[in-house]
């Protein structure tokens, strides 16, 4: 189909529709933009180094309460950065990977999107006591990281990827919902609550 653009193209279909692939801020935040930019793998990465970002202060005091130079703190980050953006791409290009398999709908995640903005800043709390102490032992400093990465790359694989895997063939003139089963979550009328519709939709998904 001849389109003059995907956004056109969705501001046409129904108001469930629309509001699935228009999808929230962060979304719209990287759908501004082209559609390569914007593919899992790149956001992956993008939130691999904001995250790593967030991670210098911490380390930095660390180090140098150990008697580290600058230089050895810059190397230290710089390879530790590498591997987080690496891994948060890898999980993209996954999550891209099973959504072009499973053809699911993206998921709205409304209140677990508030749990999952609040993770990070849990697991750099945490993570910063093991850095900063090492009494806390490796147990928290694993679940810091586990904490600290996981809601991107999860975000990615529940709501973006599968958005931007229909925006993308919207884009390229190809039948967006094209052997998927269901096409959008959940039913505009019915009375069910709202925290029990998102787990759902998660436990339907995984």
């Amino acid at each position: 189909m001849a389109v003059k653009g995907w956004q056109n193209v969705v501001e046409s279909m129904d108001s469930e529709h629309r509001h699935m692939l228009t999808g929230g801020s962060v979304s719209n935040f990287f759908l501004r933009d082209s559609l390569t930019l914007c593919h899992p793998i790149f956001v992956g990465g993008l939130y691999g180094l904001m995250i790593s970002i967030a991670l210098l202060p911490p380390m930095a005091y660390g180090s140098l309460s150990i008697g580290e130079g600058y230089s050895q703190i810059g190397r230290h980050w710089l390879f530790q950065m590498l591997v987080i953006v690496v891994i948060a791409s890898i999980l993209g290009a996954f999550s891209i990977l099973v959504s072009t398999i499973v053809k699911r709908p993206p998921a709205r995640l409304l209140y677990l999107r508030k749990i999952l903005f609040a993770l990070p800043f849990i697991g750099l709390t945490m993570l910063s006591a093991s850095i900063i102490d090492n009494q806390y032992g490796i147990i928290q400093d694993r679940l810091g990281w586990f904490l600290y990465i996981l809601p991107g790359p999860l975000w990615i694989h529940l709501s973006y990827a599968p958005r931007w895997r229909i925006i993308d063939r919207i884009d390229r003139g190809i039948e967006p919902f094209d052997g998927m089963k269901m096409t959008v979550y959940g039913d505009a009328k019915a009375v069910r609550a709202e925290s029990d519709f998102d787990l759902e939709e998660v436990i339907d998904i995984i």
